[in-house]
Order: C-alpha cells, then structure tokens, then sequence
C-alpha cells in the first residue's frame, strides 16, 4: 500500500517537473510540453488505475494553485483557456496507456507501451483537446483539427521515448512496473 503511494506520488512529481521543460507556444496557443510525455508514463508504468491517481493528484495541485503546468500555470482558472480539453483528459489518457499496458500481456513490453501511449496518450488525449479548444475558440473541428496537425510528430516521438523508458523500468527493476505485476 505505502509502495503504491508513494509510486503515485512520485509520478505526480515526474509530471510537474516535466512542466520545466522550456515550452514552445504556437499559434493556437496550445505549449509544446513534455508533460504528456509525464502522463503517458504513468499509465504505462503504473498501469491504468494508479496512473490515473498520479495525474488526478497531479491536477488536484494545479487546480489549488500550485503552478504546475508548463509555463508555471497554475489554479482553477486553467479550464478557462484553451488548453483546457487537454488538462481534462490528462486521466483518461493515463488510464487508456496503462490499461492497454495490463491487458496485452502477450506483447513485448515496449510494443504494449508505445500502442498504449498511442491510443491513450495521443488519440485519446487528442479527443479531450480538440473539442476543448474548438469550443474555446469558437472554431468547427476540422479548423482546430488542422490547429493541432503540429502538435503530431512531437507527440509521437514521445510515445517512443515512453516506450522506451517503460522497457528500460523493466530490464531494470522488473517491480517496478506495476503496470504487469
């Protein structure tokens, strides 16, 4: 139980500090970040339900105030903006990874996880972010569709790299992915 705590929280940890990477701001408004990379990792690592918890603490902080997000955002007032569909789906998107990473058990490690960061932490984090910023922007969402298309590759590369780290975790300290344990 404490493990599992402490795992939680620690992941939580992992997103904001990924929060410190410099972000790029393009014209949509929406910041290149590393912090998905930071969700993807919680599912895959912890699995879907403790990767969720991670990033529900993770945001429990930002929505107090604490000024976690990239560029030091912070507070309830983040929902305003039209990052917003993304922060909401930050959970899900964790949830998704890691119950892709539990159930395909069959799958190397790294397919499981690199799929799963796919289906969850893009197509799904997507989903959560384009009817955010279509509805915050007042645009169809083909128009904030095409808004995203620059977001595409970044993100994908950093599906690899969560794939990467998870089969990493594994060879390493095989515990320590509770996500197949």
């Amino acid at each position: 139980m404490e493990r599992n705590v402490a795992y939680i929280a620690l992941f939580a940890a992992l997103i904001a500090v990924l929060g410190l990477v410099p972000q790029i701001t393009l014209m949509s408004g929406v910041p290149i970040t590393a912090q998905s990379l930071g969700v993807m990792l919680c599912g895959a690592v912890l699995g879907a339900r403790k990767g969720a918890l991670a990033v529900l603490l993770f945001l429990v902080l930002v929505f107090l105030g604490l000024p976690l997000l990239s560029g030091g955002r912070g507070g309830i007032g983040v929902l305003a903006g039209p990052t917003a569909g993304f922060v909401v789906g930050f959970p899900v998107a964790a949830f998704v990874t890691g119950l892709v990473v539990e159930k395909w058990r069959s799958a190397p490690v790294v397919l499981a996880a690199f799929v799963g960061a796919v289906l969850g932490g893009v197509v799904v984090l997507y989903g959560f972010g384009l009817v955010g910023m279509a509805l915050k922007l007042g645009k169809t969402l083909p128009e904030t569709a095409m808004l995203l298309t620059p977001f595409v590759a970044g993100d994908l590369l950093k599906t690899a790299i969560a794939a990467l780290i998870t089969k990493g975790l594994s060879q390493v300290r095989p515990g320590v992915l509770l996500s197949r344990s």
